[in-house]
């Protein structure tokens, strides 16, 4: 598209600078004139000051934009499709899973909070278009409301960058944010128990540190276990490149970014039968029910002489999970075309 008077603009707004919320930006930007707001940026703000300069960015950004465009059903999007409704401007929300989530065995979930059950529920109702990242997803959402249409538009990994090394060790990981929550939630304590069942290979947790929980898992973990805390991106990189075996061991998934990240670097992956993984993995990997140990450390065991079911996991994200898929659904979404 050629000259700025004829691009759409759009305002993107999300909480934190995310990998898959930055992929966004980079995709609408090659097609359109795109703000951003990025909420976690006004943290160091005191409460009404932080409430006030986020309005008034929200405002602001609605009033410059044809489209408002927000990662997570959340307050800064219940502030945007409300104010994009009174101007008459269009939305987009992301729906990315916690958001419509009612976990109380693990005090997880947006609907475990009457008022911003009631937000999420708003914007569900008055957003233009909710975008679901898996059917999982999809079928959560539609729980929760009337709407008869949903779209499902799959997180986008790049598998340029996320491409395999030359050789493979016998070495298994998982990767998320290292918080107190994600021992459950990510099956952190599942995947140490697992290790101490397999001394004689080599297991990492790696992730960005959130708490002093790190210590804990340190003191409960056999030698056997490594942790990377807050590895950069080329650091991150380089042990998706070296595991043979990728474990995303959770309570629930609704996608499940680092797995496909993982598997864009052909390791085989190792799932629990929840949320939105067995739609990740298809046939390439193996499942085993949540916080069962045992049967981890038997499916690791196999997944080690598992060569092609890795070259099978990087075809299937090339296949149905790439960036450019993702890309040219939402942007017929933005131009009104049929998805």
């Amino acid at each position: 598209m050629h000259g700025n008077e004829q691009q759409k603009k759009i305002f993107l707004i999300s909480p934190s600078p995310s990998t898959f919320t930055q992929r966004d930006w980079e995709a609408l930007r090659q097609e359109y004139l795109v703000r951003e707001t990025i909420i976690s940026n006004y943290q160091r703000k005191n409460g009404l000051k932080r409430s006030l300069l986020i309005t008034f960015e929200i405002l602001r950004g609605v009033l410059w934009a044809d489209l408002t465009y927000s990662w997570f059903a959340h307050n800064h999007s219940y502030l945007a499709v409300m104010l994009a409704n009174l101007l008459g401007k269009r939305t987009i929300v992301v729906i990315g899973g916690y958001e419509v989530a009612r976990e109380p065995e693990i005090g997880y979930g947006a609907l475990l909070d009457p008022k911003l059950a009631k937000r999420v529920n708003y914007i569900i109702q008055n957003a233009d278009h909710i975008l679901a990242v898996s059917e999982f997803n999809r079928r959560e959402i539609l729980n929760l409301s009337e709407r008869r249409h949903v779209a499902v538009v799959y997180n986008g990994i790049d598998c340029a960058q996320f491409n395999p090394g030359e050789e493979k060790e016998a070495l298994i990981i998982t990767v998320c944010q290292i918080n107190r929550n994600n021992i459950t939630l990510k099956g952190l304590d599942t995947f140490i128990r697992a290790a101490r069942r397999l001394p004689d290979l080599r297991f990492a947790i790696i992730g960005r540190v959130l708490d002093g929980s790190i210590e804990d898992l340190r003191r409960s973990a056999p030698q056997n276990v490594t942790f990377v805390p807050s590895p950069s991106q080329d650091e991150l990189l380089r042990w998706y490149r070296r595991a043979k075996v990728y474990c995303q061991l959770s309570y629930r998934e609704s996608f499940g970014v680092a797995l496909a990240e993982a598997m864009s670097c052909e390791c085989v992956p190792v799932v629990t039968d929840r949320g939105a993984l067995l739609e990740v993995v298809g046939d390439t990997g193996f499942v085993v029910p949540y916080g069962d140990a045992d049967a981890t450390a038997a499916a690791i065991v196999k997944a080690l002489q598992s060569d092609a079911r890795g070259r099978a996991a990087r075809t299937r994200v090339q296949r149905e999970f790439s960036l450019e898929e993702r890309r040219q659904k939402i942007q017929g979404i933005i131009e009104e075309k049929p998805v």
